[in-house]
């Protein structure tokens, strides 16, 4: 069910000397395994270096239409798109980080977990130039462009409901992994404070699909508020972390402790 990670006990103090039988496979040091979380991952699997290809693909779509300029205004023009590139780029990047962080912690490559990967992996693939357009058209917008002047309210409205479909389905796609996972926890062994971070990490995925769901039913009517919607997330998972994070901090005392 799960690929058990070759160097979990050169990188968790406190477990038996001698137990480590192969230390030929370690993580770089940018990347280090969880204190108080057992990474299950080993080897890059084929699963992971796919999913890989595909985020490097995606992030080469945000920049392939862009042309060398050839004069000083096409660079001006050009240089306006870096703020919407690097807002695009962030959000890849957030998604590969929770794709990574996922594959590293449980190792699942189950038909079920594999599925979901596709779906997700089609998904990057699919809202990268809609991701891009919407983030030019605002930039452009806010900074007094021409970009959009001529949108209609349906054409905005179609805009943002597409945008906020794409990122409420990525998250919900890693709310059902996270709890496919949380449901395989005997299985994969998962300590107190495992269990619990994944019931966190579950839930958070589920307020950002949530977020982007609420976003697309008042697109449907107000698209000009839509996207205004998305600045509740910062506070929404601050707060959850906050409820979570002490009873997460209190396990880890009580586990150090022990």
């Amino acid at each position: 069910m799960s690929r058990r990670s070759k160097h979990y006990d050169a990188h968790h103090p406190g477990e038996a000397p001698g137990t480590a039988q192969d230390h030929s496979f370690t993580h770089r040091s940018t990347l280090p395994p969880e204190k108080f979380f057992r990474w299950r991952g080993g080897e890059i699997t084929r699963l992971e270096a796919f999913c890989d290809v595909v985020f490097g693909f995606a992030l080469t779509l945000l920049v392939v239409s862009l042309e060398v300029p050839h004069s000083y205004s096409e660079l001006i023009t050009d240089m306006r798109g870096f703020i919407p590139f690097a807002i695009c780029f962030s959000q890849l990047v957030m998604i590969w980080l929770t794709h990574y962080k996922f594959s590293r912690r449980y190792g699942l490559e189950d038909s079920y977990t594999v599925f979901l990967n596709m779906v997700l992996l089609f998904l990057v693939l699919l809202y990268v130039y809609p991701l891009k357009f919407v983030f030019s058209l605002v930039f452009s917008q806010l900074t007094g462009g021409v970009s959009g002047s001529d949108l209609t309210l349906h054409q905005a409205s179609v805009m943002m409901e597409i945008y906020a479909v794409g990122f409420a389905s990525v998250f919900l796609l890693f709310t059902l992994m996270y709890l496919h996972a949380y449901r395989l926890r005997d299985k994969l062994e998962l300590s107190a404070i495992e269990a619990l971070e994944t019931q966190a990490t579950m839930q958070s995925c589920a307020i950002l699909s949530l977020i982007g769901f609420v976003s697309l039913l008042i697109a449907v009517r107000h698209p000009e508020w839509a996207g205004w919607l998305f600045l509740v997330i910062g506070p929404a998972l601050t707060i959850h972390g906050m409820l979570y994070g002490r009873r997460i901090r209190a396990l880890k005392e009580k586990s150090a402790a022990s």
